[in-house]
């Protein structure tokens, strides 16, 4: 007998858009909850000429896990063919390799390990310069100043500049298709972040500091397969490591306090046994796993009964693999006794995120400093999230007592 493959058209259209208006928090994730209900292992969307969303943690696993099949040489499911090459992330192995190898020492466990003395005294610092207040925009005021600032101590840029630099950011990573229809916002913004980065490289090839260990200096400095690494090349990846470092730390965590001053019982736990606050940690990157990438495919093939043809586009949503129930229990539930908590939020395969050990180092020092000076806190008004490539609050307006 000769075996029927299913077409494309037999699996369920959604509404899916990658950037949507702004929505109350947690929208989004119960929209990605409805779509895996709707279709397993994917379903399909209308947007930009159509594309798959799969929405099984299993597949979506698999997927990002065969780089031979799912190029990263796109990751935003509406560009199948983008005017720009974010380093690494839009490489595939063996340059990709390569690059990880270049990159992955500025951000090993060791380096980050003797970053966190400072990084607790930072967070000590800010709260305190909070907590007289009563009251605060938690993304404004802490989440976006708390990991960028440790960032541009990592790249070797000026603190002052931190407002304008968020300004780029948001241009590039937090328009909707209102907004920026025609993602003339995006590219003006990665084109400021560019420029910057050329004036910076010029300056400072022209006044090198031999024992400079930032990465825009040694930047200067690399060398692949014995090469020089191109300006070029150079850019691209300054320009990916700016969007990461000053965007998804900031986004997590502001969704880790949404967590908290919702459900005071998991906050009262926490504070009661701050020992819980890995374990937390892990679980709340589970439930709310912000980063939504893509991948185009590079041949035919039968994925998960799903018939790929080469150049199709297709989102792997980590929120839908963070909170398949057939991966985890009572997935769509913080628990705190969970006892063993592997998620996709990171990433999976080659691609898996290189910052994770800083990223997971920041955020339990900020719970542990936070929940020690600010125990009580509430909501003062329901805040809205933004969709995208990374989800994020707009804003976490808290209250808290003060004495």
């Amino acid at each position: 007998m000769t075996e029927t493959r299913p077409e494309a058209s037999t699996f369920p259209v959604v509404d899916y858009v990658m950037t949507p208006p702004p929505v109350p928090a947690g929208t989004l994730f119960k929209r990605m909850d409805g779509y895996r209900a709707a279709g397993r292992p994917a379903v399909r969307t209308e947007e930009a000429g159509g594309y798959w969303i799969f929405t099984d943690h299993s597949v979506i696993l698999d997927g990002l896990q065969q780089p031979d099949l799912w190029s990263s040489s796109v990751i935003v499911p509406v560009e199948p063919d983008p005017p720009y090459k974010w380093i690494p992330i839009m490489l595939d192995p063996p340059e990709h390799t390569k690059w990880r190898h270049l990159l992955g020492g500025y951000f090993s466990p060791g380096r980050t390990k003797s970053m966190l003395e400072d990084q607790q005294r930072l967070a000590a610092d800010l709260i305190s310069q909070l907590k007289p207040r009563g009251e605060c925009d938690f993304v404004r005021d802490f989440a976006q100043v708390y990991p960028s600032t440790i960032f541009l101590q990592i790249m070797g840029m000026p603190q002052e500049k931190l407002r304008e630099f968020l300004e780029w950011e948001h241009m590039i990573l937090h328009q909707d298709n209102e907004s920026d229809p025609d993602r003339s916002i995006r590219f003006s913004g990665m084109q400021k972040v560019t420029e910057y980065f050329k004036g910076l490289i010029a300056e400072r090839r022209a006044n090198p500091d031999p024992n400079a260990d930032d990465i825009v200096s040694q930047a200067l400095t690399w060398r692949i397969d014995g090469e020089p690494v191109s300006d070029a090349d150079v850019l691209n990846c300054l320009l990916l490591l700016f969007m990461a470092g000053l965007d998804t730390v900031a986004s997590q965590l502001s969704y880790m306090m949404y967590h908290f001053a919702t459900h005071p019982e998991d906050r009262a736990r926490i504070i009661a046994e701050p020992q819980l606050i890995p374990q937390a940690v892990e679980e709340i990157l589970r439930v709310y796993p912000i980063v939504q990438t893509a991948r185009k495919a590079t041949r035919d093939a039968n994925f998960h009964g799903c018939p790929i043809k080469a150049g199709d586009m297709a989102a792997f949503p980590l929120s839908a693999a963070g909170r398949d129930e057939q991966a985890y229990p009572d997935a769509q539930r913080v628990d705190l006794d969970r006892k063993v908590t592997r998620h996709l939020s990171f990433g999976g395969g080659p691609h898996r995120c290189l910052g994770s050990h800083l990223a997971r180092q920041e955020l339990n020092v900020v719970l542990e400093a936070w929940h020690k000076a600010i125990p009580e806190y509430e909501l003062v008004e329901e805040p809205q999230e933004r969709g995208g490539g990374v989800w994020k609050l707009i804003e976490l307006k808290l209250r808290w007592p003060v004495s």
